[in-house]
């Protein structure tokens, strides 16, 4: 069943973290100190929502005017095709240059308000919130185009701007896979 993305107040600041990608690698918010524009983009291998733009999506991080970072906060172990080395074969099918971070806590997609995949949130050059919402209109059976308007829309309004004007369209995915909570 799929929701929508929560809305969290523009604004906010950008919640620290540190995580690994897929590689081994480790990041944290200061990694992308240098992006004028930082779009923290919460996916996963397994929802055919993610599926449906992947490629838009690594054609986009590809010619935008900012930095994209990718996170899969899903239990990996009720879903092991977001387990990072489906995480690594679905970033090179799908064109992603930019790291693929691993929430394996879930912690960090709590922190941001993220609940669905995929969900985007668009930072400026201070990390404070300037869009959490939708890629575009398309959704993977509805016929809409597959442009990702309003995610580059608010990309070039945050960087030419600083704000991107209300309302924003909630993202439509999965829901993050929470992890089951352990009985006592």
């Amino acid at each position: 069943m799929a929701v929508e993305s929560a809305l969290v107040p523009l604004g906010t600041s950008a919640p620290d973290f540190v995580l690994m990608d897929v590689n081994g690698e480790s990041f944290s918010l200061g990694s992308f100190s240098d992006a004028r524009v930082l779009v923290v983009a919460f996916v996963c291998n397994h929802c055919p929502y993610v599926q449906h733009i992947e490629k838009a999506l690594g054609e986009l991080a590809a010619e935008a005017p900012a930095q994209f970072v990718a996170i899969c906060s899903n239990d990996v172990l009720g879903y092991p095709d977001d387990a990072a080395p489906e995480l690594k074969k679905q970033a090179g099918r799908a064109g992603w240059n930019f790291p693929y971070l691993v929430d394996e806590t879930q912690l960090v997609a709590q922190a941001y308000g993220a609940v669905c995949t995929p969900d985007f949130f668009v930072y400026d050059e201070e990390r404070r919130l300037t869009y959490r919402g939708a890629f575009d209109y398309s959704t993977p059976k509805n016929g809409e185009p597959l442009d990702a308007s309003l995610l580059r829309s608010a990309i070039l309004l945050t960087a030419t701007e600083g704000a991107v004007p209300e309302p924003h369209r909630p993202s439509m995915g999965c829901s993050i896979k929470w992890r089951k909570a352990e009985s006592a």
